[in-house]
């Protein structure tokens, strides 16, 4: 059963009555107008989605996460858990894992679907033991010559005293650091919110992709709102005013590519949005591994010292 966003309120009248039509067992023409009158809003809804629109589609609960992810994708997935110094952090999973023919190191955030699991993986918000264990897979990766593919979707790094008291800012700067100075081909998608430093930990890769209506920023808009107008209510524009959307951080080269979602958003249809990711990743799995080390740390880390450098208007570009 869908769970609607507060912007789907239209659509949701109409496939309810569609729904109730046909359980009433009467003609099911009535009903197929009504969904394919509410196929039509919806495509022209998500055709013209406003930053804070996308920002609810990329926080819907129903949105494919990490477990669902290496199901859909990976064979063999063996779970490696623990950073050997403190504890198992259950906000960022990893493990080994086969996909298009590769043995890979697989990372990623992992919300929790109901209650209880987003209790226990803390939201997807990590704390430094959760970035020392992607550090200590992936120097694993590197040894073996894995590939490395992560999938991001956190609000941020855990801000609790614990954390910052066993070194969060540390951890996360240390994990950024090993994601460019890998010698094996690095992958990034942005699954739903990528946010700030604790996005980046996992993401300075060679590759990063990002889901149509998914988020990728430095802060959430409510904590940007929070700062610059003294209130979250203004959380709207400042969406807008952050530049976060797919199409907006591909104009910017921040990402590389975008996977276009089905209609309504990746929990509409996991399978479908689950085959495409399969099939982006593979292509650039593909691509890099052709690639000797020293080329993949070199061109990783220049993709990234170069983002976002100024220049006057009359210099040659970069």
């Amino acid at each position: 059963m869908n769970q609607y966003l507060p912007f789907e309120k239209a659509i949701e009248v109409l496939e309810v009555r569609a729904s109730e039509l046909r359980n009433s067992g009467s003609s099911g023409d009535g009903a197929r107008m009504l969904e394919e009158r509410a196929r039509r809003q919806l495509t022209d809804l998500y055709s013209r989605l406003e930053p804070w629109q996308r920002v609810l589609v990329a926080r819907h609960p129903l949105r494919p996460h990490f477990p669902q992810l290496v199901a859909g994708l990976f064979d063999d997935f063996m779970p490696l858990a623990g950073d050997r110094e403190f504890a198992d952090d259950q906000a960022i999973l990893g493990g080994l894992a086969t996909f298009a023919g590769y043995s890979v190191m697989v990372i990623g955030h992992a919300k929790g679907e109901d209650t209880q699991s987003r209790l226990r993986h803390n939201f997807g918000m990590a704390k430094p033991e959760g970035y020392r264990k992607a550090i200590r897979l992936m120097e694993l990766a590197d040894r073996f010559s894995l590939p490395v593919l992560t999938f991001v979707d956190t609000p941020g790094a855990f801000p609790g005293i614990d954390a910052e008291e066993r070194g969060q800012a540390e951890a996360i700067a240390r994990s950024t650091e090993k994601c460019l100075s890998l010698g094996v081909p690095l992958i990034a998608l942005i699954v739903g919110e990528g946010g700030s430093g604790g996005a980046v930990a996992l993401a300075a890769a060679n590759r990063v992709l990002m889901m149509e209506h998914a988020v990728y920023s430095v802060i959430s808009p409510e904590g940007c709102a929070s700062i610059l107008w003294r209130s979250a209510d203004n959380f709207a524009e400042a969406a807008r005013a952050m530049k976060i959307t797919a199409g907006e951080l591909l104009r910017l080269n921040v990402i590389d590519q975008i996977i276009y979602e089905p209609t309504g958003g990746a929990h509409r249809d996991p399978d479908l949005a689950i085959s495409r990711i399969a099939a982006a990743l593979s292509q650039e799995l593909a691509s890099l591994t052709r690639f000797p080390k020293e080329q993949l740390r070199a061109d990783r880390r220049n993709k990234f010292l170069l983002m976002g450098q100024m220049r006057d208007r009359g210099s040659p570009p970069l």
